[in-house]
C-alpha cells in the first residue's frame, strides 16, 4: 500500500512538472505552424506579385516551410527539457553527408535557382551555352532544354550553365546577318555594292533600322570580298541567310559583276 501510494505521488509529481511544459509546448507548435502557414501563404502571394516563375515559386515556397518547420520542432523539443545539442549536431552532420552526396544535384538546383530568378533568358529564347546553340524549350529547376538547328534535343544542367557564358540572341530583338560575297579584282566595286544593296532593300524580312550595309572586308588572294551586312529578326535569321546569298548571287550575274574562282598565279623561271 506505502509502494502504490508512493508511485502514486511520484506520478502526480511528474504530472505537475511536466504537464504545464507538455501543454504550453503544444499550444507553442500550433501557433507556430499556423504563423509558418501565414508567411508561406504571404511569400507565395509576394512572388506572385512579382511575377517570378512558376517553376521557381513552390521550390522556394517548400523550401522555406521546412526550413521553419525544423526550427520550430528543435524550439518545441528544447521547452519539454530533451537536450537539443546532440540532436542540432547529429542533423548538421546529416546535412553535410546528404549536401556533399548529392553535391552535383544541389549546384544545379542552385543553378536553376538563379536562372529563373535573374532571368538571363526565357522560354522561345535563342541562346549559345556550353557550346550548344538552340531555342530554349523548357527551363526546369534541374536542367535548360534547348532544340538545336537540327531538330535535336539538348539538355544541360543548370549548374554549368549559370556559371557559364550565355548568349542570348533575342533579348534585343534583332540580330545582324554576316555574309561575305566576293567579286573579281576588275570588278567595279560600287557598282557591286549598289546591285547588293538594292537586293537587301527589296527583302521584306530584312529590317529597314538598323539599315544594311555592304563595305569592302579584305583584298584576298583571288577576290574582293564584300562584308554583306542585313539584320533581321531572331526568327527570320535563318531565312534571311540563305535567301540573301542566293538573291545576292542571282543579283550580281543578272548585273555582270564576275564572282571569281580561286585563282593561282604561277612563274617560271627561264
Amino acid at each position: 500500500m506505502e509502494n502504490l501510494d508512493h508511485y502514486w505521488q511520484l506520478a502526480l509529481d511528474y504530472t505537475l512538472t511536466y504537464a504545464p511544459k507538455f501543454l504550453l509546448a503544444i499550444l507553442f507548435l500550433i501557433i507556430g505552424l499556423r504563423i509558418i502557414s501565414f508567411l508561406m501563404k504571404m511569400v507565395n502571394k509576394g512572388m506572385e506579385k512579382r511575377k517570378t516563375d512558376e517553376t521557381l515559386r513552390p521550390f522556394v515556397v517548400s523550401l522555406l516551410g521546412w526550413g521553419l518547420k525544423v526550427m520550430l520542432f528543435i524550439s518545441v523539443i528544447q521547452m519539454l527539457g530533451v537536450a537539443t545539442t546532440s540532436f542540432i549536431a547529429v542533423l548538421g552532420a546529416a546535412g553535410l553527408a546528404i549536401g556533399l552526396a548529392f553535391q552535383g544535384t544541389l549546384a544545379n538546383f542552385a543553378g536553376g535557382a538563379l536562372l529563373l530568378v535573374f532571368k538571363p533568358y526565357k522560354v522561345g529564347d535563342l541562346i549559345e551555352s556550353q557550346g550548344q546553340l538552340g531555342v530554349v524549350k523548357e527551363i526546369q529547376i534541374f536542367t535548360t532544354i534547348l532544340l538545336n538547328p537540327q531538330n535535336k534535343t539538348i539538355i544541360l544542367p543548370n549548374g554549368a550553365v549559370s556559371n557559364g557564358d550565355i548568349t542570348n540572341y533575342t533579348r534585343e530583338g534583332k540580330l545582324r546577318v554576316d555574309l561575305t560575297v566576293g567579286i573579281a579584282y576588275e570588278s567595279d566595286i560600287r557598282k557591286a555594292k549598289e546591285v547588293l544593296m538594292a537586293t537587301m532593300q527589296k527583302d521584306e524580312k530584312i529590317l529597314k533600322d538598323p539599315a544594311p550595309f555592304v563595305g569592302v572586308s579584305e583584298l584576298a588572294d583571288s577576290s574582293i570580298n564584300l562584308a554583306v551586312r542585313p539584320w533581321a529578326t531572331p526568327e527570320h535569321y535563318w531565312d534571311v541567310y540563305f535567301s540573301t546569298l542566293e538573291a545576292c548571287k542571282n543579283a550580281l550575274d543578272a548585273a555582270e559583276v564576275t564572282i571569281p574562282f580561286p585563282q593561282v598565279d604561277v612563274h617560271l623561271d627561264k
